[in-house]
């Protein structure tokens, strides 16, 4: 190796026959270099210089904050000796005494042979991903990666066979591999302070674990497989959103610290509440409000009913309870409510734009929530509590929970909770009747009664803005509501290219009476943003006047009198609209109000269409805001692949779309949500508007790979949108939003296609499930099968098949994967045949193995032979009526 400018030479002794500094640092195979100023050129001095010693080492340390640290990072595949490497970051401080972080972003592939590394500290580094050398490191046996910028781990991480220590403390992981699970000698995992929301079930399968670290995360509910954690000794799940624990934590034999504080947890298990060692100190337990006429009894008295993903009814009775949906949706209901046992059935759908009416600016926060029997009346007010997704703030809105009718959507007086460390948004209402419900963000509503004596509003959001009703103002008392929707002068600059322009914030007035004030109302607007009465110029200052769907734009500036002072303007008015200051040089400017007003409606759109890396027929369909594209596709980047999103184009909320498949490439046509062999989408900006299907190509591939696409279509017209804007969605090329492209490999023959006798199966035919409820065929069993994958023994145990019958189907089949999977899937069919319940048992059993997709595949084909069943239903029904009638006819 060529010396380095600027590095000197430390062979040998020093002038007086003392010892080196380099003979101090490397001793007995270690080389402690991290407590130096430049601990990067005294190795590479030492590889120059006594490579024969270096290249023995068996213990290294570097910091990472050396400028050099790039250069010394080549020396380390050489080091075949070196059983602990410790390269961390935090050696240096900045100007307010806070540890810098290293420049280490990755590791040298080579570094994956060093066969005898069994410690690796990579921590306080700057590594956004997992080098991706460390999986194959086969002696690894401690990791630590704390105080990174780790957003996932790589797919292979349960390659580290030996590892018994790992921390990822203080990164950004938003979820786990399923090979996790594979870690079977871990005995010391920590999590902590990530922003983890859900765990593998797999994580039940490091059956070594002691110590489990979870703590600062964003999950919300944990798998009932932690409770296979037998070795577990402390559980730490402190500051998470916990709304609910498994009960079966309470029988783990050696646990001997339970951490839960700090959660969302209303309910416990008592059985985990009465353990000495759980800590439970900072959750709202208890909290729900006992109604006065059950005054004297504890919310913490009533039964407390958890309910699994499955389940989809509960039953109350006379004394009262609490109920935790697995969706996190709370209920209570104090003693008294129901003076009868009632069993209640709930749902959640997605929202249907038909029925769903939002408002302007409004956005939906929640999928409906439908509990039955409709109407049914309680004797007092049931509680809710309704989980949502947080918008990106809260400011300038609120978040209402709507409830319908069965002819209108009204809001309810609503109550937001958020734990002070958690951040979990939850709506909490009361309600005396069931119906639908969901959760939407509206602006912020002020409203107030107007009597005959007067009244003045204010505006909360901007107290600049109020209104004056002089008495004598009204005859009768009616109810006035004010909303204000702020307009940035950035934003008006940016939608009107001109960065002169100006407004006020919009002022929305409405009331609940169609007569007019019998007296003018007096108004007042703040001046737009850098205006003053003093240096305005009154010919750009203009008053428009909006109708109630912002269609039309009228500016009466002529015909009102404006008061201007300093701040504000002021005008009076004898019946409600919307009103918008605007300052401009432009001439018409209703056109360009009514302009921007269409775009602060839209949301900036992209779409992704990405193909799982291990099944390419497994397609994610994705329609985005803008500014949450880069962290969805840098979380999926791990197990999916695909183009770059789409351009960026505008959608209102609610609005429809659809994705069509094309060129070769064919989805299955009978999927509830297929219309005219297009998948149907509703777009709401803080809702996933996401899914998961499987393509097929109708065509003859001969071996070759298909090269098809998917195209994205705008659907109906939305009702109330800008007449601009529907004059863009008319015409065929109009309706056209973005195409990518999708390539199916060449694959195998599908199983069941021309079988022949060297396979080894022949299948007789097979109905599951039941009429009513809908079957599972032979065919169907044979689509699901080719789904499946390597996942195929953790489904079959899920089954209730034996682990001794998993291993001899995979000693059996032991080179044929498919085979392991048919003989799976088809063995667990005749033994259930005769199991009215077998269908239910096959989608919890895909739930639980993570196989949402699968089972949702499944509940679509059993939800197409419900319909079929009911229509043939139907159609008998019509037919023995038509003869019953015809047979009365002829005895006439």
């Amino acid at each position: 190796m060529a010396e380095l400018p600027g590095l000197g030479d430390e062979r040998g002794e020093g002038a007086s026959g003392a010892p080196t500094l380099a003979d101090c640092c490397l001793a007995d195979n270690r080389l402690n270099l991290d407590v130096y100023p430049a601990g990067c050129r005294r190795l590479l001095q030492l590889f120059e210089g006594r490579r024969a010693e270096v290249v023995q080492v068996e213990f290294l340390r570097l910091s990472t904050n050396d400028r050099l640290l790039g250069a010394a990072l080549g020396v380390l595949p050489r080091l075949k000796h070196l059983k602990s490497l410790v390269l961390k970051g935090g050696h240096a401080r900045d100007e307010f005494g806070s540890c810098q972080h290293g420049s280490l972003t990755s590791l040298p592939p080579d570094v994956g042979s060093l066969r005898c590394l069994t410690h690796l500290d990579l921590s306080f580094n700057s590594l956004s991903t997992l080098p991706s050398c460390i999986p194959h490191l086969p002696s690894l046996r401690v990791l630590s990666v704390s105080h990174n910028s780790l957003v996932a781990l790589p797919e292979d991480f349960g390659s580290l066979s030996k590892l018994t220590f790992f921390s990822a403390m203080k990164n950004q992981l938003m979820d786990l591999p399923q090979s996790i699970g594979d870690l079977v000698a871990l005995k010391d995992l920590d999590l902590s302070e990530n922003a983890l929301e859900a765990l593998p079930e797999e994580v039940g399968n490091l059956h070594s674990c002691t110590q489990l670290d979870l703590s600062g995360n964003r999950l919300s509910s944990i798998p009932d497989s932690v409770g296979n954690l037998k070795a577990l000794r402390q559980l730490h799940l402190h500051s998470n959103l916990l709304v609910t624990v498994p009960a079966s934590l309470a029988s783990l034999p050696n646990l001997s610290r339970l951490d839960l504080r700090n959660n969302c947890l209303r309910a416990v298990p008592p059985e985990i509440q009465t353990l000495p060692f759980v800590h439970l100190r900072g959750n709202p337990l208890g909290e729900m409000e006992p109604s006065p006429q059950a005054e004297g009894s504890s919310a913490t008295e009533l039964q407390r009913l958890f309910l699994a993903s499955g389940e989809d009814s509960f039953t109350v009775t006379s004394e009262g309870c609490e109920v935790i949906l697995a969706c996190g949706i709370h209920f209570y209901f104090p003693p008294g409510a129901a003076s009868d046992s009632v069993r209640i059935d709930f749902r959640t759908l997605e929202p249907d734009p038909r029925w769903v009416k939002l408002q302007h600016h409004d956005v939906l926060l929640s999928r409906v929530l439908e509990l039955q029997p409709h109407g049914v009346t309680f004797q007092q007010e049931v509680q809710i509590w309704m989980p949502y997704a947080s918008p990106q703030s809260l400011q300038q809105r609120e978040v209402v929970v709507r409830t319908f009718s069965g002819h209108s959507w009204s809001d309810l007086r609503t109550q937001v909770e958020q734990e002070t460390k958690s951040k979990k948004h939850v709506a909490h209402c009361r309600v005396l009747h069931f119906s639908w419900f969901l959760v939407v963000s509206r602006l912020v509503q002020n409203e107030c009664q107007v009597s005959t004596e007067g009244t003045l509003l204010f505006s909360s959001v901007d107290p600049n803005i109020k209104v004056t009703f002089p008495p004598g103002v009204t005859e009768e008392t009616r109810s006035v509501k004010l909303q204000v929707l702020p307009v940035s002068a950035e934003e008006i600059a940016e939608l009107t290219a001109d960065a002169g322009c100006r407004a006020s914030p919009l002022l929305c007035l409405s009331q609940d009476s169609l007569v007019d004030f019998l007296k003018p109302v007096r108004i007042q607007l703040p001046l737009p943003f850098g205006v003053t009465g003093l240096n305005l110029d009154r010919s750009r200052l203009h008053l428009l006047r909006g109708d109630v769907q912002g269609q039309t734009w009228d500016d009466i500036t002529s015909q009102v009198v404006l008061e201007l002072t300093h701040l504000y303007a002021v005008f009076e008015v004898t019946h409600f609209s919307w009103y918008w200051l605007w300052y401009t040089t432009k001439t018409y400017i209703g056109g360009i109000a009514k302009k921007v007003y269409e775009r602060l409606r839209m949301y900036q759109v992209n779409f992704i269409a990405l193909q799982r890396k291990k099944d390419p027929e497994q397609v994610l369909l994705q329609c985005l805001p803008k500014h949450k594209v880069d962290p969805v596709l840098k979380k999926l980047q791990d197990r999916y692949r695909g183009p770059e999103p789409s351009d960026m184009v505008e959608m209102f909320e609610g609005e429809q779309f659809f994705a069509a498949f094309e060129r070769g490439i064919s989805i299955d046509m009978d999927r509830p949500d297929c219309v005219d062999g297009r998948l149907s989408f509703i777009f709401y900006s803080h809702l996933k508007n996401m899914k998961e299907i499987y393509v097929t190509s109708p065509v003859d591939r001969k071996g070759q790979a298909v090269k098809g696409q998917v195209s994205f279509y705008r659907g109906a017209v939305p009702e109330s949108i800008p007449e601009e804007a529907s004059r863009r969605r008319k015409g065929s090329d109009s309706l056209w939003l973005a195409t990518l492209p999708i390539k199916l490999p060449r694959l195998k023959p599908r199983w069941g296609e021309n079988p022949s006798p060297q396979n080894g199966f022949s299948f007789s035919p097979l109905n599951l499930g039941n009429a009513e409820t809908g079957y599972l065929t032979q065919a169907n069993l044979l689509s699901i099968a080719r789904r499946v994958g390597a996942d195929w023994q953790t489904i079959g145990l899920n089954l209730g098949l034996t682990y001794q019958q998993i291993e001899r189907i995979g000693y059996n089949h032991r080179e044929d994967l498919d085979k392991q999977i048919l003989d799976m899937l088809f063995s667990w069919a005749q033994q259930n045949s005769k199991d009215p319940d077998c269908v239910s048992k096959l989608i919890k059993a895909m739930k639980e193995s993570g196989r949402q997709d699968i089972a949702d595949e499944v509940e679509s084909i059993i939800e197409l032979g419900q319909h079929k069943y009911r229509e043939s239903i139907r159609r008998v029904g019509l037919e023995q009526e038509s003869s019953t009638e015809d047979s009365a006819t002829a005895a006439m």
